[in-house]
């Protein structure tokens, strides 16, 4: 009885459709003929659909969970890359911590929270009337000797977690180097980016790249090429493949009518050849391209910037790292990213404008993260009856019943605050693009910051702060009461987490397993875009989407686990259904457009690092509160102790995710002195970054598509 009533005081009551559906995906197959679920048989970057429909992958099975559970860690990094790795490593990392938090808070903490009698005035018999202040720390008296539980606790959770933060980031990183001594040549490994070029009078910016790298860098320069102004041709060359798309589906459907009337606004009147029409309509887009890549290929249209090729890795990490020329902002260099994860359309922007825009996006973040303080505000004050009969009491008498009262105070805010998260990811991506980053890999990094910190100040700070003073008039930012306003806010949002890593967690993996969201999108997308190509494009994993949401998750486990360790089973089970649906995901649905080689794993240690900084900072202010002043002063200690072991780990660990070292490199290219294959591999360098927008246009995906006239009379 007292656990149903602990499970409805938290919502779960409303969520156990939440539970089902998580079950029933766990047991379900892929349907195999709708564009979200398809095996990744991939011919080019895409995927062949299968037209037939198949019944038997629409019953429930557990067949996959077997293949997904039994995939190895080098058969994911042959099939998905180290992205894909770092990004299970985090999934197994967050069990293992909340594995050994969950046997101690489960087993330990929470029977000395419940046998306290600090809230005499909780009522067990009518729990779900109450909060889950009983089951936290803030009913263990104050003083009591049991605190030193919840002391110790912190302190052994702090030494597991840096360990196996430590053994991860070794681990993370050997493996980034051992990925880079086994994959074969790639060209970004061989270039640099070069901006802020000088031109001399009378001559391009070619000749003075050519000259500059001839003097400064005889032995190892190979080749450039120069960056081009090609914005209006890749407009022309979307709206050739559109229509392209539009001609192939006029002739592959038999019923679709090809004729109207051809004038007074299509009304009445003769009829004419609609394919025909579009396809003189294409035959002109295709002339304008061929027109503006004569124009861009002019030297007016560069931009003082190129790609700049060498002979050996070595030779290119010189030139990237020396300060190229006397002014500092003439001849500055960077990494260059892969071919096809280069971001053209900001190349063709000035230093100034690239500097307006970093600008901008710092003030469109700020904007942004106190507008999303309205729905916050808004969701912290479903959680509260009382107010809302004041608010709106002509709701009184349906707020009264129990199952609409549990829904709106459990569910539903955590709800609506998920529905309103989910437009932050694509925003900061947005925003991302725009602030100078040269690599799609790049934006995705930028963007994966700014969603995990949105989301950690406006769920995790904005939530507890709004939550426990929502309606008194102002709150005095003092740092030095930050620790006690913490121990204050925090537990008070216990059933609001725990409900919102049910609805968020638990939800948001059902629906990666089923990708429910991209079956909709693209029932309603396809009637209107009358696309109906054979072949499909695989998507890639939406990294700075749901690597944030995983440390979120992670933050709240480890600064609860020691308040309302109630919250740790929920956890569990959110990062076990977690473990087995993205390696399902990996195997059958995913594939990387490009590789960062595992870039993403210092935004990892940064994160868990700061929750564990944040949990000591609600540990001083617990125990403050709770008047056990020797072990206040017995946790200053461990704060002090982790930025040390952080400080050390970014000596120790960053710097091979910012750049290998000449032994690295020097032995990869003695490595490939003897290899064959290099002078033809060299070959295609000098070419290998050339703007797409200036190559032939191809408007199918199909290979076979090129032995065939680009277009067929009706």
């Amino acid at each position: 009885m007292l656990v149903s009533a602990l499970l409805t005081s938290v919502g779960i009551n409303s969520g156990l459709c939440v539970l089902f559906f998580t079950l029933y995906s766990i047991l379900k197959k892929q349907p195999s003929n709708y564009d979200v679920y398809i095996p990744r048989l991939l011919v080019d970057g895409t995927s062949k659909r299968r037209s037939h429909f198949n019944l038997e992958r629409l019953i429930p099975s557990p067949g996959w969970v077997r293949r997904a559970w039994n995939l190895s860690e080098e058969e994911l990094l042959s099939s998905s890359g180290l992205d894909a790795v770092v990004f299970m490593r985090i999934i197994t990392f967050s069990l293992k911590v909340f594995l050994v938090a969950g046997i101690i808070g489960i087993f330990v903490l929470l029977p000395v929270n419940c046998t306290g009698d600090q809230l005499q005035d909780i009522d067990l018999v009518d729990i779900s009337n109450n909060s889950l202040d009983v089951f936290s720390i803030s009913n263990v008296n104050s003083g009591s000797k049991r605190l030193w539980a919840h002391f110790c606790a912190v302190y052994i959770i702090t030494i597991f977690v840096c360990y196996l933060l430590y053994y991860e980031y070794k681990y993370v990183s050997s493996k980034r180097i051992a990925y880079f001594h086994s994959s074969k040549p790639q060209p970004h490994q061989f270039t640099i980016l070069v901006r802020g070029i000088p031109v001399s009078v009378g001559s391009s910016i070619s000749d003075s790249i050519q000259s500059f790298f001839t003097e400064y860098h005889p032995s190892t320069y190979l080749s450039h090429m120069v960056v081009r102004r090609t914005n209006k041709l890749r407009a022309l060359i979307n709206d050739a493949k559109k229509l392209y798309r539009r001609i192939i589906h006029l002739q592959s459907s038999p019923t679709q009518n090809k004729y109207r009337p051809g004038n007074c606004f299509g009304l009445f009147g003769h009829k004419v050849d609609i394919v025909d029409q579009y396809e003189k309509k294409l035959e002109d887009i295709q002339e304008n391209v061929r027109l503006g890549q004569s124009e861009v290929s002019l030297a007016g249209e560069e931009i003082p910037a190129a790609f700049v090729s060498f002979t050996s890795r070595y030779g290119a990490a010189i030139a990237f790292h020396l300060r190229q020329s006397i002014n500092p902002i003439q001849w500055v260099t960077e990494q260059a990213p892969e071919p096809n994860d280069v971001y053209w359309p900001f190349f063709s922007s000035s230093f100034m404008r690239r500097w307006i825009c970093k600008l901008v996006v710092v003030v469109a973040c700020i904007l942004l993260t106190i507008l999303f303080l309205i729905p916050v505000v808004f969701v912290q004050g479903l959680t509260n009856l009382s107010q809302l009969e004041v608010l709106f009491p002509f709701l009184k008498s349906v707020l009264t019943i129990t199952f609409v009262s549990e829904v709106i105070t459990g569910y539903l805010p955590s709800l609506i605050l998920m529905l309103f998260l989910k437009m932050v990811p694509p925003i900061m991506e947005l925003l991302s693009s725009i602030q100078g980053y040269i690599s799609h890999s790049g934006i995705e990094k930028s963007a994966c910051d700014k969603v995990l910190w949105f989301t950690i100040w406006n769920i995790f700070f904005a939530t507890a702060f709004s939550g426990s003073v929502l309606y008194q008039v102002s709150i005095v930012l003092d740092p030095k009461n930050i620790p006690a306003k913490l121990a204050v806010a925090v537990p008070a949002q216990a059933s609001f987490f725990i409900a919102y890593v049910v609805t968020s967690g638990w939800t948001s993996t059902a629906s990666e397993l089923f990708r429910l969201v991209p079956f909709l999108w693209s029932l309603i997308r396809k009637p209107c875009t009358r696309s109906t190509d054979d072949e499909l494009e695989v998507p890639s994993i939406p990294y700075h989407r749901d690597i944030p949401r995983l440390l979120f998750f992670g933050l709240l486990g480890i600064t609860y686990f020691f308040l309302a360790p109630l919250i740790l089973p929920f956890l569990l089970l959110y990062f076990c259904f977690g473990y087995i649906v993205y390696r399902n995901q990996f195997i059958n649905v995913y594939a990387p457009k490009y590789e960062t080689a595992g870039k993403f794993w210092p935004i990892v240690h940064n994160s868990m690092i700061f929750s564990l900084v944040l949990m000591h900072a609600i540990a001083v202010g617990i125990f403050t509160l709770k008047k056990l002043s020797l072990a206040t002063t017995l946790i200053f200690p461990l704060p002090v102790l982790t930025l040390l072991f952080n400080e050390y780990c970014r000596k120790r660990f960053l710097p091979i995710f910012t750049a290998y070292s000449a032994e690295t490199l020097i032995k990869k290219d003695r490595d490939d002195q003897n290899d064959a294959a290099m002078a033809e591999f060299f070959d295609k360098l000098v070419t290998a970054y050339q703007d797409p927008a200036l190559m032939p246009i191809q408007l199918s995906a199909n290979p076979d598509s090129l032995n065939s006239p680009l277009l067929s009379s009706t």
